[in-house]
């Protein structure tokens, strides 16, 4: 009988093209494992240089970057590596694992199922593998594997046709709503099919819009889960195997709004971060968006961190500016009233003239969100504070926004959060103990824009409910007309709602374009996810 092997799970942030950065860290790492007895450490998909790096893999001076890591992390003495990392060689660019011990590179693993939809562009800079690879060590021999290839039944058959003892899987896999169920499921498939334990080890932490919540995860033989990490927190794990996992430790379970708010926290967090800023600014309405985003910027970053701007206007509510104060204060954020009177009347008598004779409309109203966007960048120049945008996805969805104004910012934390969903976080967030953060009121009052008198939401848009659940079936599962609106008929939803909406969403490409970035945790996000041409004409022909 073999002895026990000791793992460590290094669920990590590592940083996007920082390859020296990440060896060190992963040096530090190792030591640490080895201190807890391990005797082997897996690290997550291209932990080397990041994940996804992009079109970093075109630099020419990569390669030489990539060897020298490997050869600083072959010569950690007294525990064996597995590591993912980008090789390079005269057949292509793989995304790859490296199996190192003993001062030398034992072998490597070339992934063989590329994903290239959604997020993933793999195929623009990957060639796919197309062997299987093991490794014997202390007894055992193990089976590797890289995100994708644990979500077609092949490659994990090839393993055990080959009589592997374990299967460890290296993955960058972003987080989306359920998806850490969906994860346990494909496991639990390919189990079934095979009888194989899995060690799974997942990326945390984000880049740009994609988040990564970690939960690695252990599976016995039968389907059992053994171990899990927490999610949404970097990690050093263990456990042992002895030819299979016995059940060592497992995390709490999420909720759907929590690990959907915690995904929201480390985005911003981490982008704030990276981006080198240290502190934010909001322009705070006294609305239910500006409230929540401003729960999760003093959640991310600190009160001292979040500064909020009340900038008010004759539409602004009593009731707008009070609980905006209210809820500045509870959380303890900087907070500061601009009103935009002498803004607008100055910007109204430059444009007197081209204006002359012409009634109030739309221009009036966007106006008043780009006076409000102008101080908040001035503010941004002057102090260094990143804006963050407060729009939600339904309203980016069709345009129910202002170039310029309220889109204004450098971050937008909940670009990819439907209305509906901000409701339901607001409440999560009001559960969490204590009194609540966010005033009743802002959550219960009709939303609206305050731009001009007794304006709701509502007077443009359906009822969120409606309104959501066309933007669902037609972004997120790419439903035609014909089918929401069948979808919809037992929920009152008409034909010419649906009609217009759809056509929204597509003629406000434009505007989605030039909006901020922000955290993706639906299965269709905006940007890099749902690209759309602008030009865009395939409603074109729809019956009226």
């Amino acid at each position: 009988m073999s002895q026990p092997l000791k793992i460590a799970l290094a669920q990590q942030k590592f940083q996007v093209g920082a390859v020296e950065t990440n060896v060190r860290h992963m040096v530090a790492l190792a030591e640490e494992a080895k201190v807890k007895g391990a005797d082997l450490i897996v690290f997550s998909e291209l932990a080397l240089i990041g994940y996804p790096p992009e079109d970093l893999l075109h630099r020419s001076n990569l390669s030489n970057r990539v060897q020298k890591a490997l050869q600083t992390l072959a010569q950690v003495e007294g525990i064996a590596i597995v590591v993912g990392y980008p090789h390079l060689d005269n057949y292509g660019c793989f995304n790859s694992v490296a199996i190192l011990e003993g001062g030398r590179q034992r072998g490597f693993y070339h992934k063989q199922v590329l994903p290239n939809s959604g997020v993933f562009d793999e195929k623009r800079y990957f060639t796919e593998g197309k062997n299987s690879v093991c490794f014997d060590y202390q007894g055992y021999k193990i089976g590797l594997l890289v995100c994708e290839d644990l979500w077609t039944p092949e490659p994990i058959k090839n393993l055990k046709d080959a009589e592997v003892d374990l299967v460890i899987t290296l993955n960058a896999s972003p987080f989306e709503q359920g998806k850490q169920q969906r994860r346990k499921a494909v496991i639990e498939d390919r189990i079934k099919e095979t009888g194989l334990p899995i060690l799974y080890v997942n990326a945390v932490g984000s880049q740009d819009d994609l988040v990564f919540d970690g939960g690695s995860m252990a599976y016995a033989k039968a389907g059992d889960l053994a171990y899990e990490m927490s999610r949404f927190e970097p990690g050093l794990g263990l456990i042992e195997f002895n030819g299979n996992f016995s059940q060592a430790q497992l995390a709490g379970e999420l909720s759907a709004m929590g690990e959907t708010y915690y995904a929201l926290v480390v985005g911003l967090r981490e982008y704030v971060k990276a981006t080198g800023f240290q502190k934010v600014l909001i322009g705070l309405s006294g609305g239910i968006d500006s409230a929540l985003t401003l729960c999760l910027a003093a959640d991310a970053l600190g009160s001292d961190n979040v500064h909020a701007v009340m900038m008010p206007f004759e539409f602004t509510s009593e009731a707008s500016v009070e609980d905006a104060e209210v809820l500045a204060k509870t959380l303890k954020v900087n907070y500061s009233n601009l009103p935009i009177f002498d803004a607008y009347a100055g910007m109204m008598s430059a444009l007197g003239n081209s204006f002359e004779g012409l009634d109030a409309d739309a221009a009036e109203e966007n106006l008043q969100a780009r006076l409000r966007g102008t101080l908040l960048m001035a503010l941004s120049n002057k102090f260094g504070h990143l804006v963050l945008a407060t729009g939600n996805k339904s309203e980016l969805a069709v345009g129910y926004c202002t170039l310029y104004g309220d889109m204004c910012g450098g971050y937008a934390p909940l670009k990819d959060v439907y209305k509906t969903q901000v409701y339901e976080l607001a409440n999560y967030r009001n559960s969490l103990g204590g009194d609540p953060l966010i005033p009743e009121r802002i959550i219960t009052r009709p939303p609206t824009a305050e731009l001009r008198a007794d304006q709701t939401d509502q007077d443009s848009l359906p009822d969120y409910e409606i309104l959501d659940q066309i933007l669902k079936g037609y972004v997120e599962q790419s439903a035609s007309v014909d089918q929401i609106i069948d979808q919809g008929s037992d929920q009152g939803i008409d034909a010419k709602t649906v009609k217009r909406i759809v056509k929204l969403v597509d003629a406000n490409e434009y505007k989605r374009r030039q909006g901020a970035i922000g955290p993706k945790i639906t299965p269709m996000a905006f940007g890099r996810e749902r690209r759309y041409p602008i030009m865009n004409h395939w409603l074109k022909g729809m019956n009226e």
